[in-house]
């Protein structure tokens, strides 16, 4: 197998663009130990691309990392289906196989440059990335993720979600409010895990001065979204319904999370600097897709465990967050430890500030950016508290409306963090 960096140059995306030939739609899906969801998926592409796209040629390309249950070997028993997987074999670094991925599989973003570098070399029409992880693919997902790009009306396409107004609390928190304060564009899961765009666009993120040395690392759906806004291509919202829950793995190592999803969103800033200080307010982009009837499944929370969390974050991290937090911000915290569960409130206004704090304290290196990172854990967990208590016995309407009210906060606080950041 070819190391993923020659994979430019006469390596495995030749051979596999010489035996193709040509294909108008390209569907790429990253995997790494996905034996038990990869044929799911592939059936239900298949599934998809007929019914939605008879006439097109269609290819389904599995990039995989080098896995070891399995999974190369499933693809290879669909290779008599129509249309017919094929494998984009390449090995994944010992770094990338014992990172803890929060989203995605290890060396993910090797596994997407090579999808996208099969489609330039076929110059396919449109490109669609999914997750090998879904136990199942819903139908119409490969036309609400195609359509609009088949069309020629959309370049990029992110998926909007039905989800339960305690789920995905990361995104509703900090990535959706934080991205949409800074690039001006109302994308709502930015970081959906699924995605289309143009084959021009494809050809465009290969540019060496866009993609570079690694375009976020586990982050790449990402960076993904945050290049195609900020270099103002037509981004499209598709509505998905629910998304299928992948089966549950070890437990979710919190901090190690935060640190990946965060840190990924800091280093864009830093990346594209030039781009977002001047953009104030936001603004809706299009949606394609009917809602459905169907809610989300329920999600159990537990805000008094939180707030303890907080309580000791409190305690043994306070010396680090004075020197990452404004004296006024660490101000407003102190009183919160002294608040029982049922009386705690984290105001929006203090989390932007929070959030704004960190963002600056990574960019001027305050602190190692890994244990900066990890120190947001506790306060993130006061945050989503204090959420989960207001919305309690909201309807899911309601509890999208206090995310609206927070990411104004974060559009209104801007100034705060682009005078600091200059």
């Amino acid at each position: 197998m070819p190391d993923p960096e020659e994979l430019r140059s006469g390596g495995e995306v030749e051979r596999l663009a010489g035996e193709v030939g040509r294909a108008d739609l390209l569907v790429g899906v990253p995997s790494y130990n996905h034996a038990g969801t990869i044929e799911a998926v592939i059936r239900g592409v298949q599934a998809g691309l007929a019914e939605a796209f008879p006439q097109a040629r269609g290819l389904i390309v599995v990039a995989d990392g080098g896995s070891t249950d399995g999974t190369q070997d499933v693809v290879g028993r669909l290779a008599g289906s129509d249309p017919r997987p094929v494998l984009l074999a390449s090995p994944v670094l010992s770094a990338h196989r014992t990172g803890l991925p929060y989203h995605g599989v290890a060396g993910k973003e090797r596994a997407v440059r090579g999808v996208l570098e099969l489609a330039r070399a076929l110059e396919v029409k449109a490109c669609c990335l999914l997750e090998a992880e879904l136990p199942g693919l819903p139908p119409g997902w490969i036309e609400a993720l195609l359509r609009p790009i088949w069309e020629g009306e959309a370049d990029y396409i992110v998926p909007r979600y039905a989800r339960h107004k305690f789920d995905g609390t990361i995104t509703t928190q900090i990535v959706y409010p934080l991205t949409r304060a800074l690039y001006g564009k109302r994308v709502r899961h930015p970081m959906g895990g699924q995605c289309g765009l143009s084959g021009k666009l494809a050809a465009h993120y290969l540019d060496p001065g866009a993609w570079r040395t690694d375009p976020g690392g586990h982050a790449v759906d990402l960076w993904l979204t945050t290049h195609a806004v900020v270099e103002g291509h037509r981004v499209w919202e598709a509505f998905l319904g629910a998304r299928p829950s992948p089966p549950r793995g070890p437990g979710v190592d919190l901090p190690a999370t935060i640190s990946q999803v965060v840190g990924a969103l800091f280093a864009l800033m830093e990346r594209y600097e030039e781009a977002w200080p001047e953009v104030r307010g936001s603004a809706p982009v299009p949606l394609a897709g009917a809602r459905s009837e169907a809610g989300p499944a329920p999600i159990q929370v537990n805000p008094a465990r939180m707030v303890s969390g907080f309580r000791q974050g409190l305690r043994d991290l306070l010396p680090l967050w004075e020197q990452v937090l404004a004296p006024e911000t660490l101000a407003d915290l102190y009183p919160l430890g002294d608040l029982a569960a049922e009386e705690f409130r984290f105001t929006p206004d203090l989390w932007v500030r929070v959030v704004y704090d960190f963002a600056l304290a990574y960019r001027f290196r305050i602190l190692h950016r890994d244990h900066l990172l990890r120190c947001l854990t506790p306060l993130y967990l006061g945050r989503t508290a204090s959420f989960v208590r207001e919305s309690w016995t909201a309807t899911g309407e309601e509890a999208e409306a206090g995310v609206e009210r927070l990411c104004r906060e974060f559009e209104r606080g801007k100034p705060y963090l682009v005078d600091r950041w200059r």
